[in-house]
Order: C-alpha cells, then structure tokens, then sequence
C-alpha cells in the first residue's frame, strides 16, 4: 500500500504549484500584450485582415516590414511612397513624422530627469540632515503631493501657466514649458525616494568628516553622493521614464504645437478608424522598446535604488 503523503509534504507540494501557476500566469499577462503588439506590427495590413489570429509573423513579412526603413533620410520619393504603403514602422517614421517625436520626448524627458535630480538632491540632504522651522511640515507636504494624481493638479497648473504667460510675455506652452510643468510631477517623486536613501546613510561618516575638517559641500561630493550613486541613479531612470511616457501635461500644453509633440501625443493620432491597426502596434513598439531596453540595461542600479531607503540603518 503506498504510503500516505504528510500533511507538511503536502502544503509544501500545493505551494510549489500555486507558485509555479502564479509565475507564469504574470508572465501571460505581462509579456503577451507587448508579444501580440510586436507581432502584429510586423505584418502587412492584409496579412491582418485575413488571418487575424495569426500566432508567428512570417519571415517575408518581417522582411517586407523593415526592408523598406532603408528609405529613412532617401529623397527617392517612390521608395519612401512605398514604404508609406508596405511598412508600418517606416510609415510611423516618416509619414507621421515619429523621427521628430521621438527627438521632442528625449530631449524633454532628459531635461527633466536632469532638472528634477539638480533640485531634488540638495532638498533631500537638507531634509535629512539640517534643522530648519518647519522640516517636519515639509516632508508630510512632499509625501502628500507625492500622492496626488496627476489629472487632480494638471487643470490648475495649465491656469497658471497660460496667466502667467500673459503676464510675462514669455511662450511657456512650449517644449521648454513642458518640461518646467513636468517637475511638479517628477519632483516629488524624486525628493521622496532620496529622502529614504539619504536616511539609511549613518550620519556619523558625515560628522567624522566634519570633524577632520571637511566643509559640508565637501562632504556631499566626497561622501555622500558616492554612496548615493545607486539611488540617484535609479531616480534619474524613474523619471525619465515617467516623462518619456507622460501624456495628460503634454497634451494640455503642445496640442496646438504639432511640431513639440512627444511620443504619446504622436501615438495617439493613430489611434483613429482612419489609420490601420498595424501603424498603432507599430507606434506602441517604438514607443514602448527604449523604455524597455532601458531599463533592463540598468535593472540592477533601478531595483537596488529603490529597495535601498526602504529601511533605515
């Protein structure tokens, strides 16, 4: 008679398969979106007509789909007509213009990366090291704003802005607007995560240092920012990403300047009956890949920064 199962071997065995079952229904809901846009994306329009279901492009559709983005910068106008024609990624590129989109979000989103780390590291510090009236009110602001959403303050701050245009003269619905109004949602989000770094470094490494003689901006490049570096790393990556792909300020700001348009403004004129399904799946993976790439190029720095300043100590 076979012997019985225990009952730990048992919860053991059912939790090995929960896990199991869990892991990859996460993988089907996260990476079959993304594998289904791909697909699509690179096959012609009839192909997706006819066979909708289709699981694998095949090799001469792919073939067809990228042989054409060799007309990118051609002045051949039949190249790049046929191109508009066959290619959904060369029509994305050329016919609506992604080249230019593209441009527009890199720069705004590094400027804002760059902008917010500028702002944000000096406040962190001082949030975590100085004594000042009024630091404990500060930081339940920051934690405070840092839940807001972003459609609650994007109508107030476009009121501001356009006033405060009129008041100055000066044109701040415009890339460079868009960046400053990008802050209000990058910041927070900034100051809180290096706050929490900035608490799990012993401040008696500090004091040492003072001691022997260091000023306090010496020990901030000396010290502080080194051991700091994967925090503020993972910070720059999260904000990037979060203004690569911001769409609600970019839209109340530049819909009346097609030429400034980001990557999710230009992804959503796709988004009509007039345009085929493949364009858009097209648009979605140029939009969606350096993100992508990205962040599986620095993973270690983005989710060690992260899990860093959970604990202090």
């Amino acid at each position: 008679m076979a012997k019985r199962m225990s009952r730990d071997a048992l919860e053991r065995r059912i939790g090995q398969t929960l896990k199991v079952v869990s892991i990859v229904l996460l993988l089907v809901i996260a990476v079959l979106p993304f594998y289904w846009m791909l697909n699509m994306s690179f096959r012609p329009y009839g192909d997706v007509q006819v066979h909708p279901l289709r699981v694998i492009p095949r090799w001469q559709d792919v073939r067809a789909v990228l042989s054409p983005l060799v007309c990118i910068g051609n002045s051949e106008a039949d190249v790049c007509r046929s191109a508009v024609l066959n290619s959904s990624y060369a029509a994305v590129l050329i016919h609506y213009d992604f080249w230019a989109f593209i441009r527009n979000s890199l720069s705004i989103a590094s400027m804002a990366a760059l902008l917010s780390l500028i702002i944000s590291i000096p406040a962190a510090y001082a949030l975590t090291r100085l004594d000042f009236r009024g630091k404990q009110w500060v930081s339940s602001v920051v934690l405070l704003v840092y839940m807001f959403p972003s459609i609650v303050i994007s109508i107030p701050l476009f009121v501001f802005f356009v006033r405060l245009q009129r008041a100055t003269g000066l044109r701040l619905r415009s890339p460079a607007g868009v960046t400053i109004v990008y802050l209000a949602g990058t910041l927070p989000v900034a100051l809180y995560m290096l706050r929490g770094y900035f608490l799990s470094i012993p401040q008696e490494i500090e004091e040492a240092a003072l001691i022997d003689g260091a000023t306090r901006l010496g020990v901030i490049r000396r010290i502080t920012l080194p051991l700091a570096a994967p925090a503020i790393a993972s910070v720059a990556l999260y904000v990037f990403m979060i203004a690569w792909n911001e769409f609600l300020y970019a839209l109340l700001f530049l819909v009346d300047a097609p030429a400034a348009w980001t990557l999710p403004l230009g992804l959503q004129q796709l988004d009509n009956q007039e345009v085929p399904r493949h364009f858009l799946m097209a648009g979605s993976v140029i939009i969606s890949a350096p993100v992508i790439a990205l962040f599986m190029f620095c993973e270690r720095f983005l989710t060690g920064g992260l899990t860093a300043g959970g604990v202090k100590g």
